[in-house]
């Protein structure tokens, strides 16, 4: 079986917790073939991988939201017509009118240049129907050179050569679950979807809060990513939520509720079975850790706030914040400035690591995101008895807590989001309470051995891939039993 994973802006080019279980997913098949078709910026990014590929991945293909084709000259010397059926069928995509995306993945089928469309009577007409409608009240020219900016990435993406498979594995809506529906409609092959976390809601979140783009055309972006996730959960045979209420999420987004199984993150807990511990100099400092991207959603500002007011407490409090500052480079510089405007010494950015050879040293874990699936970072932690502070996001309450009939009581401690003085509170708790500390590691390590080692993930996907296969191909099936 050939299995293409789909995943836009993460593995294998960026650590974090989506990269790591695409990593670990290639890895626990090693019996199917794997190619990783890639969504990236563009081009400038091209190759520069962050992990070492599995040897079962067999290929990597990129496709870029920005490149070159956009601003060149026409291919054709004149601006491309393509006649009424594909003229309605961008109509449909752009007036959010019903899309017709199959006739739209066979128009970009067609050898033309995306400057030819972006800048043809046919998207002019399209786009002046729809400022008709319901824009008047701002300037035109504005309007439609917003339309070309949001809609080029989407058709770039549309122009993607798609690599062959019997799977295709998208690990988000947006643009890669646009990839995972063309192939569907093209290749009529299976189609699964899992959503780490809700995509279209995340991109509705910053765009609401986001300052570069102007209030009337929030609207339009977000529909834009809507309208995506719509078709990424049309064409999937199944769809794949972490927990409860992301399923939730999925059905208001229009996902049909038949399609969607709860299918929980997992972690080899092996790893962590012979970790070492604290070393002399660490036994003078209360460590936290904070595996983490240090990246705005993080928001590891807020972290580092209450971890000043917390130490002045308890002074021997020691932050560690473990993971890469290069994503965000002018986001890290503004933390490190931060640390230093503070006087802070016991603050460590140690950069990427491997997370086995710190998470031992730690007494307790942090995290403080403002969105989050189900992180990876802290069944990590739970792996090593280490309980955690977390925002409440995704399904932190419920890694913490538990859930359904687990009764094994609490692994950490759940803050509101960029809450300084609740962080700061739960730090000084556990700092003050080291057999709380203990009790809390112990839930979680039974927690995560309950419910999320990499094993009882790896079942679940075995027959996924296996039912949806049968399903796209009963005669190879049949032909394979015979054989």
């Amino acid at each position: 079986m050939r299995i293409c994973i789909v995943a836009e802006g993460c593995y294998p080019y960026v650590v974090g917790g989506v990269s790591g279980w695409v990593h670990s997913m290639v890895k626990a098949f090693p019996e199917h073939e794997f190619v990783i078709l890639s969504i990236i910026a563009d081009r400038e990014q091209s190759a520069k991988f962050a992990y070492e590929l599995p040897e079962n991945v067999v290929a990597v293909y990129e496709s870029y939201l920005s490149d070159f084709d956009w601003g060149k000259k026409p291919k054709t010397g004149r601006r491309t017509h393509f006649g009424e059926k594909y003229y309605n069928a961008l109509r449909s995509i752009i007036m959010n009118d019903t899309p017709d995306w199959d006739t739209v993945f066979k128009l970009f089928e067609k050898d033309f240049s995306i400057d030819d469309l972006l800048m043809g009577a046919d998207f002019l007409h399209i786009v002046q129907e729809l400022y008709d409608k319901r824009f008047t009240q701002i300037n035109f020219s504005d309007f439609l050179w917003t339309m070309r900016s949001i809609y080029m990435p989407l058709f770039l993406i549309l122009k993607t050569e798609i690599p062959k498979a019997d799977i295709y594995h998208c690990v988000a809506t947006g643009y890669a679950g646009v990839l995972g529906g063309m192939a569907k409609s093209r290749f009529k092959c299976g189609l699964i979807l899992s959503e780490h976390g809700i995509y279209a809601r995340e991109r509705e979140e910053e765009l609401i809060k986001a300052t570069w783009v102007a209030g009337i055309y929030k609207n339009i972006w977000i529909d834009q990513f809507k309208k995506m996730a719509v078709l990424a959960y049309d064409k999937a045979d199944v769809v794949t939520a972490l927990y409860g209420h992301a399923k939730e999420l999925q059905i208001e987004l229009g996902c049909n509720e038949s399609k969607i199984m709860i299918t929980a993150n997992g972690i080899d807990m092996d790893r962590f079975a012979y970790i070492n511990g604290k070393t002399e100099e660490d036994k003078k400092f209360i460590n936290i850790g904070a595996i983490l991207r240090v990246t705005p959603i993080k928001d590891v500002k807020t972290m580092i706030r209450a971890f000043s007011f917390a130490k002045m407490i308890v002074p021997n409090l020691k932050l560690w914040i473990m993971g890469p500052t290069d994503e965000d480079e002018e986001y890290a510089q503004e933390c490190f400035e931060i640390v230093e405007i503070l006087n802070l010494h016991d603050v460590v950015f140690t950069g990427r690591i491997n997370v086995t050879e710190y998470i031992g040293r730690m007494d307790f874990t942090i995290l403080t995101s403002i969105s989050e699936g189900q992180p990876l970072t802290i069944l990590e932690g739970f792996a090593a008895k280490k309980p955690v502070i977390a925002t409440d996001v995704g399904n932190c309450a419920g890694l913490i807590f538990g859930e359904g009939e687990d009764k094994l009581g609490e692994a950490g401690i759940l803050t509101h989001i960029m809450n300084t003085e609740e962080l700061a509170e739960a730090m000084i708790e556990l700092a003050r309470n080291p057999e709380k500390v203990k009790e809390m590691g112990e839930v979680g390590y039974k927690r995560c051995k309950a419910k999320y080692q990499l094993g009882q993930m790896q079942a679940t996907y075995k027959e996924l891939y296996n039912k949806t296969f049968e399903i796209n191909f009963p005669k190879r099936v049949k032909e394979l039993e015979r054989n």
